[in-house]
């Protein structure tokens, strides 16, 4: 019971106001010590009153809360100790049983007869392979409930005597689900409805026909009709976008503020001089991606872009041409990618597409970009390359490039992030493959004393975090629509190894039938070494489908078909140097078949290739799966992955790999990976689904209610741009401030 007469508000202490046990309770179990807190801890699922749980969403190790119905209760003396058990089935709505054990149950044998339907919350286990609840808590419902009960009456009956739906919370040991829902209805039947602070604007919430915040928390925990919680979970969804646009808003304007630099095109410079020697015209996808992102870095304002395009679609070409509008302006340029191979593959594109702008400079192995700095055509400057296994006469010339301003472009690895890395004026960060950097990494260069310099990254399939910032509309999207005319469709197979051997014979003969017609191809393997392999004694998998690097190279070698061909090996422990020659001769057209890691994933650009078979497939991500196939398909010829599996087709890590076989959308295979793994922390630096800062909405699913809540806060500011006239608004706004204080560089961070 309520121990005060005093109102109540959002910010109440539990302790002051409930009995000491059970505020105390609240606060262990579920950190919970505030009346608003209580009230946003909101049911997972609701019941109809009669309807019995399903045990199919019981889960072993975990706490849970399920009405059923008693089959039978047997109570027996224990063989091997003093005492008695209780066995009590029960059933579920399907006819599905369990068995619950109750030592000492005497409450349990009284209560519990056949017939009786209770509520019973404990911690799922199993017995004999079979899922049961031990001493669980129980709640008799309806008339068989023992007068006083403390636990009965607990569901509450609208005006026409029927049940409501009852609220099923998250419990825990020692604080189950009705314990819960009982504080809560104290709570709400005692604090006032008109005196509840409700952060939306009155005009918004008519113009939705939202509830008010009192009404839709009574709705969620007090349902009277079944239709009741939806209408709750409406408010609090639109609400909770509200307050992250509101929240992204505030950041977005105090990030405008810091200082940038504008870097505008320059008339005669080396982007104009470039295009003139281009061997192909651009396409439209490249042409409208390269007039937004010039616009941008024109302005004053730091870019804060991603450039999503389809492997192959050209992002490198158009993030080249940002890059020499930087340098016309006078600032420096820097490409990171997430490997060496990709580095120095970027260093020797770069200068093939800059072909004879490129010019021996004052150092040995630099690049210069022709003209003098006063002839009114491009002024020259180093091509630099800068990765962590540069010798020491290498690294110490490419460091005086940078930070002298002669290196108008650097490429480089994470080697680029280090604080010995100066340059003299950096003015765009491009991150190629941004999934494979975290956010302190992408950060490293932007939050140096200075100017803040623009940012682009790119990306086939962009992690879910991204995904979720661009519905949420915080990090700006630019996608490269189309392919250049030389790009060839890519076939994608699944090869279930549970059908048959004849599955993997087929893959190494079409491999084989590629290379004699003259092409080349990638046996892409999860691990290295033959000690890195899964081990599974009982699966009878034979030694060629053991996938990893140095077994596959040994195994293919003596195979039937593919022995006499020349084969090559490449992973990330071989020698800088190694790699190297390794990818050279397979640019080159001197190895036949590569087995490789996913050291190959991004960028790797041998037009000669055609045929990719990825073993194990199962142990990859959408996004590595994406942009591995984009290897492939590079030429004048089609291309064909081939997705090797040992998992049976109703493994759920099957679905990754129906879904890349079914679409080549990046962008859409992106959103799928969203709504499956979760978002991330939109609000913060993790990028990690488990860690989102979202309650109810979920980006992909809630994007429609997302925009219309930015478009009512846009028309908001324009009316009241300090929200002067709405103080619930900006009190609730400096809690979500206070609440997420960690990310106050995000918008850097992007």
């Amino acid at each position: 019971m309520i121990v005060t007469d005093q109102p109540l508000t959002p910010t109440t202490s539990l302790s002051s106001i409930l009995e000491q046990k059970s505020a105390a309770a609240l606060q262990k179990k579920l950190d919970i010590t505030t009346v608003g807190q209580l009230l946003e801890y909101l049911p997972r699922k609701w019941i109809d009153h009669g309807r019995l749980s399903s045990f199919a969403d019981l889960v072993a190790d975990e706490h849970a809360t399920v009405i059923a119905r008693v089959r039978t209760s047997e109570l027996r003396r224990m063989q091997r100790r003093r005492g008695s058990l209780l066995e009590v089935l029960a059933e579920d709505e399907s006819g599905g049983q369990i068995t619950m054990a109750f030592f000492q149950g005497w409450a349990a044998q009284r209560q519990l007869k056949a017939g009786v339907t209770a509520m019973f919350h404990g911690k799922v286990s199993t017995y004999r392979n079979q899922l049961t609840l031990t001493n669980p808590e129980f709640s008799v419902l309806g008339e068989e409930a023992e007068e006083g009960d403390a636990s009965a009456g607990l569901i509450g009956l609208p005006a026409d005597g029927e049940r409501a739906p009852m609220p099923i919370y998250p419990a825990k040991a020692g604080l189950s689900s009705w314990s819960i829902y009982r504080m809560v209805r104290m709570v709400l039947g005692h604090a006032p409805v008109d005196d509840w602070p409700d952060p939306l604007p009155r005009g918004i919430r008519a113009e939705r026909r939202l509830l008010g915040r009192f009404d839709a928390l009574r709705h969620v925990h007090m349902p009277r009709t079944a239709e009741d919680p939806e209408r709750g979970l409406e408010r609090l969804r639109y609400e909770e976008a509200f307050m992250v646009q509101a929240l992204l808003r505030t950041r977005r304007e105090d990030a405008s503020r810091e200082p940038g630099q504008a870097r505008p095109p320059r008339e005669g410079g080396a982007l104009q001089s470039f295009d003139e020697t281009l061997p192909y015209v651009l396409t439209a996808g490249q042409r409208s991606c390269g007039e937004i992102l010039s616009a941008e870095l024109a302005e004053s304002t730091p870019m804060n872009r991603l450039l999503q395009g389809e492997v192959g679609s050209g992002k490198t070409l158009v993030a080249l041409r940002a890059m020499l509008q930087v340098v016309d302006a006078g600032g420096q340029a820097v490409l990171i990618a997430p490997t060496e191979v990709l580095a120095a593959q970027h260093e020797r594109s770069l200068r093939r597409m800059l072909g004879a702008l490129v010019t021996s400079g004052m150092f040995a192995g630099a690049g210069m970009l022709g003209g003098a700095p006063d002839s009114g055509g491009a002024s020259p400057f180093a091509l630099t390359l800068l990765t962590g296994s540069l010798k020491t006469a290498e690294r110490r010339r490419a460091l005086l490039q940078i930070a002298s301003g002669e290196a108008g472009i650097v490429v480089g690895t994470h080697a680029v992030l280090s604080e010995q890395v100066t340059f003299a004026e950096l003015g765009l960060v491009v991150i190629d493959e941004q999934h494979r950097f975290g956010v302190e990494q992408r950060n490293a260069l932007r939050s140096r004393p200075g100017t803040t310099p623009h940012m682009l990254v790119m990306s086939a399939t962009p992690i879910p975090r991204s995904v979720a910032m661009t519905v949420f509309g915080d990090l700006q999207l630019t996608v490269l629509e189309g392919l250049p005319a030389h790009r060839q469709p890519i076939q994608t197979h699944i090869a279930r190894m549970s059908l048959g051997p004849r599955q993997i014979g087929r893959v190494w003969e079409r491999i084989a039938e590629e290379v004699a017609a003259g092409r080349q191809a990638y046996v892409v393997c999860p691990k290295i070494t033959q000690e890195d392999v899964r081990s599974d004694p009982d699966s009878g998998v034979s030694v060629e489908q053991d996938a990893s690097v140095e077994l596959m190279s040994q195994t293919l070698a003596q195979h039937p078909l593919l022995g006499e061909l020349r084969l090559g090996s490449l992973h990330g422990r071989m020698e800088s140097a190694a790699k190297e020659e390794v990818m050279r001769d397979f640019e080159r057209g001197e190895i036949d078949v590569l087995v490789s890691t996913t050291v190959i994933e991004v960028g790797v650009d041998v037009p000669n290739a055609t045929v990719m078979a990825i073993l194990d497939a199962d142990a990859f991500g959408i996004s590595t799966l994406h942009q591995l196939r984009g290897r492939v398909g590079r030429g004048e010829h089609p291309g064909l992955c081939l997705l090797v599996t040992r998992l049976p087709a109703e493994h759920p890590s099957m679905t990754r790999l129906v879904e890349v076989s079914e679409t080549q959308d990046g962008l859409e295979l992106a959103r799928r990976d969203v709504a499956r793994r979760r978002e991330g922390d939109v609000l913060g630096a993790s990028q990690a689904g488990k860690n989102s800062s979202l309650s109810l909405l979920r980006a992909i699913r809630d994007e429609a209610v997302i925009v219309q809540a930015a478009q009512d806060l846009d028309r908001l500011a324009q009316q009241d741009p300090e929200w002067s006239q709405e103080p619930a608004l900006s009190a609730e706004l400096q809690e979500w401030t206070t609440r997420h204080d960690d990310a106050e560089e995000f918008i850097q961070r992007g």
